[in-house]
């Protein structure tokens, strides 16, 4: 039952067969004296090699709670989480990447160390980073100060995946599209940033398989912050932001007709074929559409959104 279990240990995979059985030796012998349940959530993100038959082989591991969900096709790491949350039962929920290069053995660390501090999330900071200088590391240091300064939230390593939750606040919000990126900032949006931390974590070279991601990631980033800044700041109150660019434009707009009047009416100037009035016409209407917009989008964001972004083609337990 739910309540029963102290952690959820959530991994989304995608082609990763060759990690699956020491990754499973790893986490398994460095829970082993947990000493309270835990549970192991694989989701399968559309695996197209041997990843699924591998992790069901691992049910006949002894003692180990393991429960998979397999994907229909691939939807990416954030849908594979979110179908992970939704289906854990711990207290706590613990998520790593698959790849070997987070260490299971710092999740007991991170257990104590959160509930020492009395945090709702402790994200993992890959201090000593083992990847690629020009295609990871320093991309990676220059968007991860980009989103400290504008989400606010002051943590080194937004995209190590060995972070540990408290699970009913992490229930309270939902990670769509590439937001898996931003957890921090979306827990900011339901909790204090004094209950958000971070420790050192270990990490280590990837052994197998290929990586998922590369140097198209990072222009993604950008563009995905600029959401997190829009839903951080405005997510209740977007008739202000639309509005605001609306009023800016329509002042200006106004600025120019009232100068055009003046060359008109005082002066007896032609102004129906100088660029300025045509310039002060289209920001009038882009007035006018920025501020419906805001109307629109106050509208919508009274409605709750039940939207599911994955469609799971199986669930396992053992006796399947």
């Amino acid at each position: 039952m739910a309540g029963e279990i102290e952690l959820s240990v959530l991994i989304p995979v995608c082609n990763e067969e060759e990690s699956i059985a020491p990754l499973f030796e790893r986490i398994c012998d460095a829970l082993k004296d947990f000493g309270k349940p835990w549970e192991l959530v694989i989701v399968d993100d559309g695996s197209t090699d041997g990843t699924l038959h591998n992790v069901r082989k691992e049910y006949a591991r002894p003692g180990l709670d393991l429960r998979i969900i397999e994907f229909q096709r691939n939807f990416g790491k954030a849908a594979g989480l979110q179908a992970g949350i939704d289906a854990a039962r711990g207290r706590l929920l613990v998520t790593l990447d698959g790849d070997l290069q987070n260490d299971p053995y710092d999740i007991p660390k991170m257990v104590a160390v959160l509930e020492e501090r009395d945090l709702d999330l402790l994200c993992g900071w890959r201090k000593a980073r083992q990847d690629g200088l020009w295609l990871r590391l320093i991309p990676s240091y220059f968007a991860n100060r980009l989103i400290r300064k504008i989400t606010g939230v002051h943590i080194h390593d937004y995209g190590c995946g060995l972070k540990l939750y408290r699970t009913q606040i992490l229930k309270q919000i939902r990670i769509l599209g590439g937001m898996h990126r931003f957890i921090p900032a979306w827990i900011a949006s339901v909790v204090p940033t004094s209950r958000i931390g971070e420790m050192v974590v270990n990490h280590y070279p990837r052994q197998f398989g290929e990586s998922k991601y590369g140097i198209s990631r990072t222009f993604r980033v950008f563009l995905d912050l600029l959401s997190v800044l829009f839903f951080m700041r405005f997510r209740q109150r977007p008739a202000q932001f639309f509005g605001s660019i609306g009023l800016f434009f329509g002042g200006i707009s106004g600025l120019m007709f009232v100068y055009l009047a003046c060359v008109k009416f005082v002066f007896g100037q032609d102004i129906g074929t100088r660029p300025m009035f045509i310039t002060a016409v289209m920001l009038f209407i882009a007035s006018v559409q920025m501020i419906t917009t805001g109307i629109l989008a106050e509208m919508l964001a009274r409605t709750q959104s039940t939207d599911v972004n994955y469609v799971v083609r199986k669930t396992y337990d053992r006796e399947d």
